[in-house]
């Protein structure tokens, strides 16, 4: 492996430093080379080149914005027989602390990115992107992402939809609750989803929401800072209602509450907001049940009999 990495990152020094690392999901190991010091992710699973392009996609589109630091993504690579690598720049980071609400502001500013490049479409009276191929981000008025993005190892689709509710619904909710059907046929769960389908078009009544570009995993463990300020990893972005992102910020801890008044002093809190977190969290306890098992099932259940009272 080593000596592959080498091969494609065209150095004569290859010197890994620091700890071998890794989540849930990868491996990861820095390294020494000619030209600086890199961070590589390793994934030995099938689908390993697929998950790893796909947050690269993600990083790209976060860098374009120039609201958040990311590390610069390098390439991805084939390991021999199955899996592959995922290069990236090395960032020295520590835990989010003293730059929380700096990071509230960015992710802020990454949010309103998109309706900004519509704002100033209107003045100029420029046409519309359709989602890749431009160096400089397009105004989008739809909701989606031009790839296929991954949370966790599980894949979601992206495909553009004109309506938030439809492609919330579709992509993210009734996707993972496909995934839960096919492991568990819990009843008690379809039974509770059949129901709450129902009610989420009145959760979005009287909101106008304008496709905004999402980390799409920002819980604790993907944010981190350096002496220079905060850093964003690890995400499964795509154009979608701001408050998405909120909702696994708020579940797990690590954001302090400068990080979400700092955040709403620039996205105010729409009528119903509360409960629309909900909604969102539900996404992520069903995400987290198909990743990690029935451990989750009773917080997933609590979450969608409250979306019903």
């Amino acid at each position: 492996m080593e000596k592959l990495l080498k091969t494609e990152l065209k150095t004569s020094i290859l010197k890994a430093f620091g700890s071998a690392g890794g989540g849930y999901i990868s491996q990861g190991q820095s390294y020494e080379t000619d030209s600086g010091r890199v961070f590589v992710k390793i994934n030995h699973k099938p689908q390993a080149r697929k998950m790893f392009e796909s947050e690269m996609a993600s990083l790209e589109a976060i860098q374009k914005t120039s609201t958040l630091r990311v590390p610069q993504p390098i390439k991805v690579i084939d390991l021999p027989g199955e899996g592959a690598m995922f290069i990236m720049e090395y960032l020295k980071m520590k835990n989010l602390n003293k730059h929380s609400a700096k990071l509230g502001e960015q992710i802020a500013d990454l949010h309103l990115h998109n309706q900004k490049l519509g704002e100033k479409l209107k003045k100029e009276g420029n046409t519309v992107g359709k989602g890749a191929g431009h160096s400089e981000p397009q105004y989008l008025d739809k909701f989606g992402f031009h790839t296929v993005t991954c949370c966790g190892f599980i894949q979601q689709v992206n495909e553009w939809q004109s309506d938030w509710p439809t492609f919330f619904i579709c992509h993210r909710l009734q996707a993972q609750m496909d995934l839960i059907e096919k492991a568990y046929g819990d009843r008690e769960a379809r039974e509770l989803w059949s129901q709450i389908k129902m009610k989420i078009p009145e959760m979005f009544c009287d909101v106008e929401i304008v496709p905004a570009l999402l980390h799409g995993d920002l819980w604790a463990g993907n944010v981190a800072e350096d002496d220079f300020g905060p850093i964003v990893f690890d995400p499964a972005s795509f154009y979608g209602h701001s408050e998405f992102d909120l909702a696994i910020a708020g579940m797990f801890g690590g954001f302090s509450s400068s990080f979400f008044s700092v955040y709403h002093s620039k996205i105010p809190k729409a009528p119903g907001f509360e409960k629309r977190i909900k909604l969102y969290q539900l996404f992520n306890y069903l995400n987290h049940w198909n990743h990690f098992g029935t451990e989750y099932r009773g917080s997933t259940l609590n979450v969608m009999r409250s979306l019903l009272k």
